[in-house]
């Protein structure tokens, strides 16, 4: 699929959650990601989000305190031979968005895009699974 098509639905989608948040539980005990952060975004870059890719991956959302970026990359729970990956960050408010579209063996991104105090969506795909949020992180830290 070509990545601004999937932009495309990406944003529709946004619109049609009509800026609803989805959040994770803060129970005692958190699952395992599939896939643990490989620190591809660089120093100072900290996760603030995640979501798995089915059992095939997980995308992470990490933040710049420093810089105001966000920075997304979509990582594989087993390295193997290529297949299709993308990682891709929408600030929604200008709809300004990044993305890495490609066959990897390992992970796609890292991809940045500055959004200090705004919401942002964003998302992976690895081979024919995919996950994302929307409308998420607005100007607030994780901790």
């Amino acid at each position: 699929m070509e990545r601004r098509g999937y932009i495309r639905m990406a944003a529709a989608a946004v619109a049609m959650a009509a800026g609803g948040v989805m959040c994770t539980s803060t129970g005692a005990a958190a699952a395992a990601p599939a896939a643990p952060y490989n620190k591809a975004c660089g120093a100072g870059y900290k996760v603030v989000n995640q979501i798995d890719i089915g059992k095939a991956g997980t995308s992470y959302l990490t933040y710049n305190s420093a810089t105001g970026k966000n920075c997304v990359v979509t990582v594989r729970r087993t390295p193997g031979p290529a297949v299709h990956m993308y990682a891709w960050v929408l600030r929604d408010d200008t709809r300004e968005y990044a993305d890495d579209d490609g066959y990897y063996r390992s992970y796609a991104g890292p991809v940045y895009l500055a959004a200090r105090g705004h919401c942002v969506s964003w998302g992976g795909v690895i081979a024919a699974e995919s996950a994302d949020r929307s409308g998420t992180n607005c100007g607030r830290i994780a901790r």
